[in-house]
């Protein structure tokens, strides 16, 4: 399953602004250079089944996780399952929302080994592999698996190595497999005898009677454009097709007016024309707007399956969250299509002093035990087979079964990855279209617009997806 994944990729939580647009971006260059300046995997350890990278015993391996949504308790757990191996190793992991701010002046000096590169200050994945300021991975992909059965590529979910693929060399290992879609409190429909709709148009039928009862149809995050461009992208593969969107990523000529994507995103411009938002979204954030959801003042709500983890301490105890999917527009070139795929990157600096360390924390990350410990904790499922198979959560199981149900293509979209401006163009324009201060047909001509400068411009190296 393809993905963007970075929600913060989740993830593709979601890229912020690029790193040549800060003053740091400068440091990179010092790092930059050829495949022969990465340090040595080997990082003077004994390499053997058991140790494929040969991690060195009294060696340490720092550690950066990102404190969101899905919390840190998880990594924790990882420490152990490392130790549990080897036990001369010392861990140092440190947690922050300032994956940027404190990381990226490192880089060209003394990086921390491995960083949880997520959030809203999050490095810009296409500059950090410009400058080689990250390593490829592959290696670790061809790694035996933590618990001997076979190797780690084989071990992960569809589209985790797809995502983390860029030029042909696997960089960044995306964690957790998100869900996306609508979430709604089941307690309340079933007290209401409403039905979550499957379609855009059986939303707008169910819509007056959501007001009647005093409540906002909707809810979205206005503060972080990444948000609702989920839900945008969403609409443009369901109307228009995968291949719109891969047009889109390849920086095709014209690719937002291939047929569907305006009447798809002319769904969401009625939502916001006939007032069926909730007021005042537009300067809430992911957490302000989910617990405005949590609190009874909307009925759906869109976002991923770190929702419950994230806002467990305010959760009510007798809301039902569920998962049900994005809505179908009228004749949709992709019926019944599903987001979701792996997100949440661990990248490994060019310079980091234990290389070795950080690949072998990975591998254990990815084991049996690893991943059944996040999707346990998180309530989100790892990018790792099976790793929500023992978990009994309410919420989990209703994006267990979207996932059952869903087409063999999964949605994905990597022109924020590939391209930090129009990233953080795109986050601008999806900000506007929701708080109505543009139409669908004004977005559609502004983003072209966009996605036409970047194709233009010689400076900047250009990346491509095929499937």
């Amino acid at each position: 399953m393809s993905n963007e994944l970075t929600r913060r990729t989740v993830l593709r939580r979601a890229a912020a602004a690029g790193l040549l647009a800060t003053p740091a971006a400068g440091l990179l260059s010092a790092c930059a250079g050829s495949d022969s300046d990465t340090p040595s995997s080997s990082d003077g350890g004994t390499k053997s089944a058991d140790n494929p990278f040969g991690v060195k015993d009294g060696s340490t391996v720092k550690v950066v996780v990102f404190d969101g949504g899905l919390g840190t308790d998880y990594a924790k757990k990882d420490v152990q399952i490392f130790n549990a191996k080897h036990g001369n190793v010392t861990v140092n992991q440190s947690a922050t929302q300032k994956i940027k701010t404190q990381e990226q002046p490192k880089m060209a000096t003394t990086p921390s080994d491995l960083i949880n590169n997520s959030g809203a200050d999050i490095m810009d994945t296409s500059t950090l592999i410009s400058e080689n300021a990250i390593q490829p991975l592959d290696d670790l992909l061809d790694a035996p698996t933590w618990d001997g059965s076979g190797k780690i590529r084989d071990s992960l979910l569809p589209g985790t190595i797809n995502d983390g693929t860029y030029n042909g060399k696997f960089y960044t290992l995306k964690y957790a497999y998100t869900v996306w879609g609508m979430w709604y409190n089941a307690a309340l429909f079933e007290k209401n005898s409403w039905t979550a709709p499957k379609t855009w148009a059986e939303f707008f039928t169910l819509a007056p009677k959501i007001k009647a009862a005093g409540i906002a149809p909707f809810v979205y995050d206005g503060v972080h454009g990444y948000y609702p461009r989920w839900h945008v992208m969403q609409t443009v593969w369901n109307a228009a097709g995968k291949q719109a969107v891969i047009d889109i990523d390849n920086l095709k000529e014209n690719a937002w007016k291939a047929p569907g994507i305006l009447e798809g995103l002319q769904n969401i411009e009625k939502m916001v024309k006939d007032g069926l938002i909730l007021a005042g979204s537009s300067g809430l954030n992911h957490t302000q707007s989910q617990q405005a959801h949590l609190d009874g003042k909307a009925a759906f709500i869109q976002v991923g399956t770190w929702y419950k983890n994230e806002m467990a301490k305010t959760l009510p105890p007798d809301f039902k969250l569920t998962l049900s999917n994005y809505w179908d527009v009228d004749s949709p070139k992709a019926p019944g299509a599903v987001y979701a795929g792996a997100g949440e990157d661990w990248v490994v600096p060019a310079k980091a002093a234990n290389a070795a360390g950080a690949k072998e924390y990975l591998r254990a990350m990815l084991s049996t035990e690893g991943a059944g410990a996040f999707a346990s904790l998180t309530k989100s499922l790892a990018s790792v087979k099976g790793s929500g198979d023992k978990v009994d959560d309410t919420s989990l199981a209703s994006a267990n079964a979207l996932m059952k149900s869903a087409p063999a293509d999964l949605i994905s979209f990597r022109f924020p990855d590939f391209y930090a401006d129009y990233d953080k163009e795109s986050q601008n324009l999806v900000e506007d279209l929701m708080a109505g201060r543009t139409d669908a047909a004004g977005f559609v001509t502004k983003i072209q617009a966009v996605a036409d400068k970047i194709s233009k411009d010689s400076s900047i190296k250009k990346q491509t997806r095929d499937k």
